[in-house]
């Protein structure tokens, strides 16, 4: 039965400028592969290294791409190693099936936010109201399924925050700040039950996960095994569960560490 692997990219597998976390002598610093243009700029990296091991993951388990991204902003990343057969996007509103959406699964989502949460535009008109011109620099919805606002973040009040998660709770809906943007985003909407479908799918007998933020900690309880960074939401919550496995790496050097840990276990498995 083949192993499945669903990893999170932003700031798990690849890294924009400001997140690489490169602290040593810059004649040691590791080279860098740009894996994504946005504008005709580069914009996401990740290790020669990790180039090396992912193009290896791919060739020996069904890896799949698990974003928050959506389907337009996950396209713009060149991954290396075989395109996968399946990916991830929209935090699991979207299931590509070699590149093209899966639209019965995402009628099966829909329905499920329909029934069990509170609409997206009474969310939106919450962020619209509550959050302060002064540090909120856009307001952006995505895929019609979830909401975000990028942010100045040193001018983020902190209570603000709090506040906005709770009201966002009571409403069957989950806030999570990573980097300068906050989402809302359904709490029926999850990586994890993507992941589960794509398991079914391929009839894996053993399912690995990485992330690094609080949206992804779903997929990680959901597999076999699991790994995040020492960076992100989930690594300054100090969270942890059976089965999963905090690395002490930081920034671009940590996508290393998580494909040679996805690729040790699925040889293990073997």
């Amino acid at each position: 039965m083949p192993v499945l692997v669903a990893s999170d990219l932003d700031r798990t597998l690849i890294y924009s400028a400001n997140a690489l976390a490169l602290t040593g002598p810059d004649a040691r610093a590791p080279r860098l592969l740009c894996v994504e243009v946005y504008e005709s700029r580069p914009l996401s990296y990740m290790t020669e290294t990790a180039a090396r091991l992912l193009a290896e993951l791919g060739d020996a388990t069904v890896f799949v791409p698990t974003t928050t991204r959506t389907r337009e902003q996950y396209r713009r990343i060149s991954l290396p190693g075989p395109a996968p057969a399946y990916a991830i996007c929209a935090n699991g509103g979207h299931l590509l099936v070699d590149g093209e959406t899966d639209h019965d699964w995402h009628a099966r989502v829909t329905t499920r936010l329909a029934a069990e949460c509170a609409p997206l535009s009474e969310v939106r008109a919450h962020l619209e109201r509550t959050a302060d011109p002064a540090w909120t620099r856009k307001h952006r919805v995505a895929e019609d399924l979830f909401a975000y606002l990028v942010v100045e973040r040193e001018l983020l009040p902190e209570e603000w925050v709090k506040e906005l998660a709770v009201w966002a709770e009571n409403r069957g809906w989950t806030v999570s700040l990573q980097g300068r943007k906050i989402y809302a985003v359904p709490g029926p909407l999850t990586k994890s039950a993507a992941m589960r479908e794509v398991a079914r799918r391929t009839g894996a007998g053993l399912a690995l996960a990485a992330g690094d933020s609080l949206l992804d900690a779903d997929l990680l309880l959901a597999a076999d095994r699991g790994w995040r960074p020492g960076h992100g939401e989930l690594a300054d919550a100090d969270w942890t569960a059976p089965g999963i496995t905090a690395l002490p790496g930081r920034g671009v050097t940590a996508g290393e560490q998580i494909l040679r840990e996805f690729l040790e276990a699925a040889r293990s498995a073997g």
